[in-house]
């Protein structure tokens, strides 16, 4: 009988060593609980671990166990190690010339010599014989990891776990739960199913799970909150999930720079008032002028715009890196952002949808896009 897709990813689990763990771009709590629940479980489970993340996570996540541990510099397959074993004569000072299009590598002992025999080489692709990718609808959101290694991810098995209905089915392995609120809980399952006699539920990881489940339903107040939601939220405080200081980092404690840049998100609100929607636009002179990170922005849409009256969905506009994005949040639990953010060539869920476009400012395409979801509402 073929096995299902859980239990293939269970399977590769345990028989494979070396692990890459990523998800995408600019993360949010799903991506990061994720990401630093199967870090933690994995090395429990004695494997050697990497989590990756193309972008620094913000710094309301600092409580999160382990978060030091995920890093954005991976260079993957690029890489070309030189070991020389330095554990008898050490090494003085290192120096390296282009000769002849040869590159020649000089180290100095500080005494003796070194041979031949103490050097030694590898591809570093040889290290990673699994990769993981949580929380993620395609390959191109994992950002840099995936641009700057592309052959990686044809060569490796790949598990892709995800809850976006949007999802490409890009690994080798995929388990795509669109009834889930979350990946967090969806690897609530897969965690369980590994546990067998290692006990791999603790606080951290419960606290790393719990904090995916609790940011992608808004501390269940968001429409998608189910019952199995809240079950298994339950099932992580008793195993010592900390609720408390999830809440209290994420929802209670916000920097001044971050109230700053809220403000000016409120100032620059717009009311689509025959639309039915409500948007706003953080320009990257915002961004400086406050002396905020880009990811200060993130509760701008959720904790702010969210709660306007009298319309059926929000949108943030911001500046990053050279690209704009715009953030979808539907006010009211009928209608669909998804289909709006597929307009510019985004998606995501019916509640909550993303896009991004490319080389371009504000000044630039905000009218369009606004234009372009006045003309989706008013044939709606």
């Amino acid at each position: 009988m073929e096995l299902t897709p859980k239990q293939q990813v269970l399977e590769v689990i345990k028989s494979k060593q070396s692990v890459l763990l990523l998800t995408h771009k600019n993360p949010d709590g799903d991506a990061l609980g994720s990401l630093l629940a199967m870090y933690l479980v994995l090395k429990k489970m004695g494997k050697d671990v990497v989590a990756v993340c193309n972008d620094v996570a913000p710094d309301s996540f600092n409580f999160l166990p382990e978060i030091d541990k995920i890093t954005q510099n991976f260079a993957g397959s690029r890489d070309f190690v030189i070991s020389l074993d330095v554990s008898k004569i050490k090494a003085d000072k290192v120096m390296y010339k282009v000769v002849e299009n040869k590159l020649e590598i000089i180290v100095t002992p500080k005494e003796g010599y070194f041979d031949k025999s103490m050097l030694s080489c590898c591809d570093s692709s040889a290290k990673i014989d699994l990769i993981i990718v949580l929380d993620c609808p395609d390959l191109e959101r994992v950002g840099a990891p995936y641009e700057k290694n592309p052959e990686l991810f044809f060569n490796i098995p790949l598990v892709n776990i995800d809850h976006h209905p949007g999802n490409d089915q890009f690994g080798k392995i995929n388990i795509v739960d669109m009834t889930a609120t979350s990946t967090a809980e969806v690897l609530v399952g897969i965690i369980e199913a590994l546990s067998g006699d290692i006990k791999l539920f603790d606080e951290d990881v419960s606290t790393a799970l719990l904090t995916g489940i609790i940011t992608d339903t808004n501390s269940f107040q968001n429409s998608n909150t189910t019952p199995k939601s809240l079950t298994v939220a339950a099932q992580l405080v008793a195993f010592g999930g900390r609720q408390q200081d999830i809440i209290k980092n994420v929802y209670k404690t916000k920097s001044l720079s971050t109230l700053r840049l809220w403000g000016r998100a409120l100032s620059n609100l717009h009311d689509e008032k025959s639309y039915r929607f409500v948007w706003t636009a953080l320009y990257k002179n915002d961004f400086i002028e406050v002396s905020a990170a880009q990811n200060e922005a993130a509760g701008v849409i959720d904790e702010l715009l969210k709660t306007a009256s009298g319309v059926e969905f929000a949108v943030l506009l911001s500046e990053r890196d050279g690209d704009v994005y715009g953030s979808l949040r539907a006010t009211s639990k009928m209608f669909d952002v998804a289909p709006i953010a597929q307009l510019f060539g985004g998606g995501g869920h019916a509640q909550a949808a993303a896009f991004q476009l490319k080389n371009t400012t504000l000044l630039e395409s905000s009218e369009n896009i606004v234009s372009k979801i006045r003309n989706y509402q008013e044939k709606g």
